[in-house]
């Protein structure tokens, strides 16, 4: 078994089980809602249609990353115990959390000079980062060094494909990513944005699709057409949404007719609150091993 310690941060949007039976670290984020600041915790402090339901009643969220104080306070103990650190950031083209996580590496650099830290921006969110991580934490488990893991981290992240829709165009619109005129215009001609994202790391609309119903068989096919059916890592596939679980469970039976080699291997998570915050409610994002981001 190897002996560094693997962390990220929360916005990988899998379950707090999977951080304790994998033995990862996961630090995190936050939220401000109704006057209020939340931890991220994975659902702990409540329930993903208690948060969702909030947004769909009026409220606005924003949210807050991982400071550089938390990372330093998080890791030191393990470098104390004479373990190396490698961490896994949410992408920098959405968070700066992965600048605070360097600013933190060169703290603690300096106070531990043995040791070894490395930071990785992912390039990705939500499922996306947490398969990132998982095959990291496989690695890992088979007895790869730290060095191993994190040159395969950093060949493959653009290889780690991310696509999703969203539903409810309300907090895009917040966030900014589209107008109010747009957000109008969609909602009325029931119009579900495809987007990616891309070699940055940043979010890109690639298809505006009419109706939920034929973004859901988007998806499907893109992981049928873009997976890697070959390769050293096992096929996987990670599927987040925020509280529709009935239509990302429809997209991994559109996946599997297609690709029955991911039967058993599709699995579906929350997406977290700070994720959540900008997509809304009624999102499915798909995460998935494949072909090379192209743009």
């Amino acid at each position: 078994m190897a002996t560094f310690t693997l962390s990220t941060c929360s916005t990988a949007d899998y379950p707090r089980a999977f951080f304790s039976e994998r033995n990862i670290l996961c630090l995190y984020f936050h939220y401000q809602m109704d006057g209020s600041t939340y931890p991220d915790d994975l659902y702990e402090s409540i329930s993903p249609e208690q948060f969702f339901g909030k947004i769909k009643a009026g409220s606005q969220p924003t949210t807050s990353q991982v400071a550089t104080g938390d990372y330093v306070d998080v890791w030191r103990p393990y470098l104390e115990r004479g373990s190396d650190i490698l961490h896994i950031a949410l992408s920098s083209g959405i968070s700066g959390s992965y600048n605070s996580a360097l600013l933190a590496r060169d703290e603690l650099a300096e106070e531990f000079p043995d040791r070894t830290i490395h930071v990785i921006d992912s390039l990705g969110a939500s499922g996306g980062l947490g398969l990132l991580v998982e095959y990291a934490a496989d690695l890992r488990d088979e007895g790869k060094g730290i060095d191993e893991v994190a040159a395969w981290v950093e060949q493959n992240r653009l290889s780690i494909n991310s696509w999703f829709y969203v539903s409810d165009l309300e907090c895009l619109k917040r966030g900014g990513r589209i107008s109010a005129t747009s957000a109008w215009l969609a909602t009325a001609l029931k119009i579900c944005p495809v987007l990616e994202v891309d070699r940055a790391g940043t979010l890109q609309a690639r298809e505006k699709i009419r109706t939920k119903r034929r973004a859901i068989a988007a998806l499907a096919s893109i992981c049928i057409e873009r997976l890697l059916r070959s390769g050293d890592r096992p096929a996987k596939c990670t599927i987040t949404h925020s509280v529709c679980r009935e239509d990302a469970e429809e997209v991994a039976r559109l996946i599997v007719e297609g690709a029955p080699e991911l039967a058993g291997k599709i699995k579906i998570h929350n997406i977290g609150t700070v994720i959540g915050a900008h997509t809304g409610p009624g999102a499915v994002a798909l995460f998935f091993l494949g072909k090379p981001r192209e743009s």
